[in-house]
This record gives C-alpha cells, structure tokens and sequence, in this order.
C-alpha cells in the first residue's frame, strides 16, 4: 500500500507560513452557514472568470470540442456557470476537510446506496467510478461518511499541501493509494474494499489508449481501467455529488453496476468507461471541470487541439 505522508515539524518553517495562513482562512470561511457559502462561492467563480483568463479559454474550448452542436449562447451559458462552480468547489474543498460529519450529513441525501450494499452482499470488491467533478472532494467525503473505502490520489509536489489533502481526505476513509500502484489497487479489490477511482483524466501517451470521449473521437484515456476491470472482476458502480440549485445541498447519486464492461483489449475497456463518464456529465455539465486540459495528448501526426 501507498505510504501515505504525515504531520511533521518541517511543515511548521516560515516558508510555508504564507500557506498556513491560507488555510486558516480558507478554515474560518467555512464556517460560515452552508447558503452563505453557496452565494460566496458562485460569487467568487464569476469574479475568478476574469482573471483566469487561460483556464476559461481552456474549459471554453473543451465545451466547444465536447458539444459542437451546442448554439454558442448556450456554450456561453455553461461556461459561465461553470466558473460559479469552480468558485464553490474551491469552498467545498474546505468544507470537505474541515467541517465535522455531523454537518456534512445535514446537507447532503444519499441515492442509490442499494447497489453498493448488493455488491457487498455479492462479495465483490467494488470500483467506484468517481469523475473529475468540481466537488469531489465534498463527493468523495460525502461518500466515505456511507461507506469508507479507499481513494486513488497523485500525491502533491507541495508536502504541506499533500498531507493536508491526505488528512481530508482520511476523516471518512480507510485509506489512500497512489493513482501509480496498480497492483496495490488489484489486491485491495480482491480483498473486497471500495477503490475511488478517476478515469477521466490525460495522463500522457505511455498510459493511454486513444477513444472517443463525447464528440473528440480520439481523447487519450487510461489503460488503468482494463487491468482493474480484467483482474479483480469488481462491482464497477459509478457515482456523482450534483450541488442542488439555490444553495440547497446536494444529491450524492449512486449509479447502478455497470455490468458489461467489456475486457477483450484495453481500447474497448477505455471506450465503454469514457460512456460512462459522459452519462454522468450530462446529469451535471456545468458542474464538471472542463477546465482541465482534457485533450492535451494527441495521436501521432494529429494537430493540437489547444
């Protein structure tokens, strides 16, 4: 299992003080009532939309090539609310490493938890298809508060900021795994545990396939899924938080297994989970983090999308 980090002196040097002083403010902002934060964060996505000016032009892009179809007013549209929500997820970060599970629970109703207690009964270990949302990490505390299990995670460049993110993260799991031990991931799922796991994300051309996500036909999508899927023959049950409208809480949605994942070769695992992934999206778009270089990797001789 992946050694996860921990609490040293070291992360007590000035030069870290700056970031300290970050976090303490970010922890006193949360503590505000949950429909304050919610005004708060909408608030702030808007006003970050003009300055981070690259990252909406990626997520702008990322829209377009996704949903070419789309009238441009409409694209338009869901750009902007999803920089509302870029703003709240930056809150409900917070929210997911500081505040107590009671206050967690009061915002927040469960769907779909029979699939996951039918794959316990079944004795499967279960992968939890979790997407890059913007509230993940609220998703992911949420669902640890049901049922802990373990997250796949890349650890931090920064220490203070990895063992923080780590701490978070472990108030309602059992543990965390890096997203590079595959094998530690195969044991955990044959012995049973719950893996949260992303296979969303670019990671380069040494560990993709090239599939169809939405309509790019040719997006660089994990190998990961198919060893995970082939091996360990787990539950594969995808789930979402979607932020209710009007700063009402949120709805953890648990997606029934996915049962015909096929295991024939690594590019019909990577197609089938990018559909699922798309299904999930389409129940939330503005809330998905388009404003990640999705498509940055490109087959040989294709041109660059960005």
């Amino acid at each position: 299992m992946t050694q996860l980090p921990t609490f040293s002196r070291e992360l007590l040097h000035p030069r870290y003080w700056l970031l300290w002083l970050g976090i303490g403010l970010l922890y006193f902002v949360v503590l505000l009532p949950y429909p304050v934060l919610y005004h708060l964060g909408c608030g702030l996505g808007r006003v970050s939309m003009r300055f981070m000016k690259r990252r909406a032009a990626i997520a702008q892009r990322n829209i377009e090539l996704c949903f070419p179809q789309m009238p441009p007013a409409e694209r338009d549209a869901l750009l902007k609310r999803n920089f509302e929500s870029v703003g709240m997820g930056f809150l409900e970060t917070g929210i997911a490493w500081f505040w107590p599970d009671w206050r967690v629970r009061k915002w927040f109703t469960g769907i779909g938890d029979e699939h996951i207690q039918q794959a316990k009964r079944e004795q499967k270990g279960i992968l939890l298809i979790g997407m890059h949302f913007l509230s993940l990490e609220l998703g992911a505390r949420m669902f640890g508060l049901l049922n802990p299990g373990i997250g796949v995670y890349r650890p931090n460049d920064n220490p203070l900021i990895d063992w923080l993110q780590t701490w978070g993260r472990m108030r309602s799991n059992k543990s965390m795994i890096d997203r590079k031990d595959l094998k530690g991931m195969i044991r955990a799922l044959k012995a049973g545990d719950i893996i949260w796991y992303a296979p969303d994300h670019d990671y380069g051309p040494k560990s993709s396939v090239f599939v169809p996500f939405f309509a790019v036909p040719d997006a660089a999508s994990t190998k990961g899924s198919y060893m995970l899927v082939r091996t360990a023959k787990p539950a594969v049950i995808p789930f979402l938080p979607r932020r209710l409208p009007h700063g009402k809480g949120y709805e953890l949605i648990v997606l029934p297994d996915v049962k015909d994942v096929p295991t024939d070769n690594e590019e019909a695992t990577a197609r089938r989970m990018n559909q699922i992934v798309e299904e999930a999206v389409l129940m939330a778009p503005e809330q998905y983090m388009w404003l990640h270089r999705r498509f940055k990797t490109r087959p040989p001789g294709k041109e660059k999308l960005y």
